[in-house]
């Protein structure tokens, strides 16, 4: 059984659609590289906003 770590030991990113911390989860072990979002709400925010043209 592996080691268990403390919260403030696993990895964390920056959301790209709300901008705060989230930390590492074990269902995002095989493609931690490609997460971005903290949440299906912020995912789901800034896909939105990645469509939109910017404003002028």
């Amino acid at each position: 059984m592996p080691k268990m770590r403390k919260k403030s030991e696993l990895p964390q990113k920056t959301c790209a659609a709300c901008g705060l911390p989230f930390t590492w989860r074990k269902k995002w072990e095989r493609d931690w590289e490609a997460v971005r979002f903290c949440s299906d709400r912020c995912r789901k925010a800034g896909a939105k906003r990645d469509r939109d043209p910017a404003p002028r």
